[in-house]
């Protein structure tokens, strides 16, 4: 699924090719995303200039006149990109947008379907649907005191408070555990018993990591491309994800796989020795 730095990648790639363009018209598949796409959208979405793009959490956030906002979460193989309209779509293109003099496309393509896209109609409407998900603070926004807090609260597992959106938006199953290696915490280490020394080594880990991982355009392990279709270079440079059985880049010792919040877990059983308590 991708995560914060390959949905900041896609907004980045997005907000030149879109910013300042209008999107005439709006052509939708039969097949359903995880929310149908309503028709009654059509009206709301065309003949509207794009005024901005922004990412909150794993979110896009494209922002039209008349304070309209096209939101897409890009699910598991979610792609949305610029292509030119000569260019034959490709199978599980659900949504196309036809920009200008319609030389150009913005196209929404999901393989598996569990992407979404919807229309708000004002920004108070938009504000309420992050406040009802319940939506974290962004990693980059993320303040030492209350980063503390919320780990000193909970008794739950460090990749599973480091996975819940609620705690802090955008981190997935990858940077969680690249950011726990970086900051050398086991993942199975109970939230409640991190030193506020290590609560703040992880909260620059997460910066860290989800900053190279942007400067590589993310990490391209499926279906995951840029909103130019070009693919990420991050997942070159994984320390653990992904790497079972692989040496360790820093001690040598293989990488070990386990099962916690529900993912494999990826981590170096010597860089991140467990500590006290551990529960899944």
């Amino acid at each position: 699924m991708p995560e914060l730095p390959e949905v900041e990648t896609v907004v980045r790639e997005l907000r030149p090719r879109l910013v300042g363009r209008r999107i005439v018209a709006v052509r939708a598949s039969r097949q359903r995303l995880r929310l149908p796409w309503s028709k009654s959208w059509n009206a709301v979405v065309a003949n509207r200039r794009v005024l901005a793009v922004h990412r909150r959490g794993k979110w896009i956030l494209v922002a039209l006149e008349e304070e309209r906002f096209l939101v897409v979460h890009l699910g598991m193989t979610g792609q949305l990109t610029v292509m030119p309209a000569t260019e034959p779509p490709q199978s599980h293109t659900h949504l196309i947008f036809p920009l200008d003099d319609g030389a150009q496309q913005l196209r929404f393509r999901d393989i598996r379907r569990f992407g979404s896209a919807r229309v708000f109609f004002e920004p108070a409407r938009l504000q309420q649907f992050f406040d009802d998900t319940k939506l974290g603070p962004e990693p980059f926004e993320l303040k030492p005191g209350d980063w503390q807090d919320s780990l000193a609260r909970t008794h739950r597992c460090l990749k599973a408070v480091l996975l819940d959106q609620r705690v802090v938006a955008g981190v997935g199953n990858i940077y969680a555990d690249e950011s726990l290696f970086e900051a050398r915490l086991h993942p199975a280490r109970i939230a409640e018993t991190v030193r506020k020394d290590e609560a703040e080594r992880l909260r620059c880990a997460i910066v860290a990591v989800l900053n190279r991982a942007i400067a590589k355009r993310g990490s391209s392990i499926r279906n995951y491309v840029g909103g130019s279709g070009l693919k990420g270079d991050y997942q070159d440079e994984f320390r653990v994800y992904g790497r079972t059985d692989e040496p360790c880049a820093k001690c040598g010792v293989p990488i070990s796989c386990i099962r916690l919040a529900g993912r494999s877990t990826h981590f170096c059983p010597r860089c991140q020795k467990a500590k006290l308590e551990t529960r899944n």
